[in-house]
């Protein structure tokens, strides 16, 4: 019998899956819970996940400011919870609510201030630029939670690994190497298989759990090649030209990442130099409004 034959010996699989449920993620919050059993019942009660949701002050104030959004362009403005609920319908809803308890999730959310008002930035962008480009069946609420979410294990890595912020320097700034081998080099995973299992258990929709899965890959951008289809393909080139955006516009929390994906976005998004260039300046108001 060899070593990987014998029983007693664990597998690489064993020692991930492992690693993983030893990382903690966040639990899914109860009202998504709640929400999503609306969903799925036969006469969803919007009034009594209304009350649920305006129990608490940040939450209904949340989900109100988001379904007055210029993302989504409704002729009328929202004034009570039940009136966003019902312009947004449960399945938007129920991503908001997520989005807007992301940041609420983790006990020590404040030391990470500058990673939050970064993913805020981007998410803001990518919701615009959806609008801009248009792309079929990427919708902007979409670019706008997978823009929040994307990098959201990076937080739970920095928070389970007292070295990971030295890794997180490394994957920053090296030119060649995928970001994610970076990571699997020093560690047992990554921070987009992090990602991805949180939103999974968040019941964020798949193609978005997929696109954060492969986010840092150029082949997830080739249509040849790709394990994401195409409107997956579009959220993270949306995602990754709104962070070029964000840190040509800030200078803040540089990497390489668009030197290495920089081309097969432009090119997926078929974005010359000119439209980028108006997109820069066009986004530099929108990102003052960020909080």
């Amino acid at each position: 019998m060899t070593r990987q034959d014998d029983p007693r010996t664990p597998t690489v699989d064993g020692v991930l899956q492992q690693s993983i449920h030893d990382i903690d993620i966040p639990p899914r919050p109860t009202v998504i819970d709640r929400i999503h059993a609306e969903m799925n019942s036969d006469a969803p009660n919007l009034r009594g996940i209304a009350g649920l949701i305006s129990r608490d002050v940040s939450l209904a104030a949340g989900l109100i400011k988001t379904a007055n959004s210029p993302c989504f362009g409704f002729g009328r403005r929202a004034r009570s919870v039940h009136e966003a609920l019902t312009m947004l319908g449960l399945d938007v809803s129920c991503r908001a609510i997520a989005a807007i308890s992301l940041r609420r999730a983790f006990p020590d959310s404040a030391r990470y201030e500058r990673f939050w008002h970064a993913s805020a930035s981007v998410a803001t962008l990518s919701g615009w630029l959806a609008q801009q480009l248009r792309v079929p069946g990427v919708r902007a609420d979409d670019a706008y939670t997978f823009g929040l979410f994307r990098d959201c294990g990076i937080v739970i890595l920095l928070r389970r690994f007292p070295d990971y912020q030295t890794v997180l320097a490394q994957a920053n700034s090296d030119r060649e190497a995928p970001f994610t081998a970076i990571e699997q080099a020093a560690l047992p995973t990554d921070h987009t298989v992090i990602g991805s299992l949180l939103a999974q258990n968040w019941w964020l929709p798949g193609e978005i759990c997929m696109a954060i899965r492969h986010h840092h890959s150029l082949p997830a951008l080739e249509a040849e090649v790709s394990p994401l289809r195409c409107p997956g393909r579009h959220l993270v080139a949306i995602a990754q030209t709104a962070e070029y955006l964000v840190q040509a516009l800030t200078g803040g929390s540089r990497s390489e990442e668009w030197t290495k994906l920089g081309p097969a976005c432009r090119a997926l998004l078929k974005l010359d130099d000119g439209t980028l260039e108006a997109y820069r300046c066009a986004a530099a108001p929108l990102l003052q409004a960020v909080e």
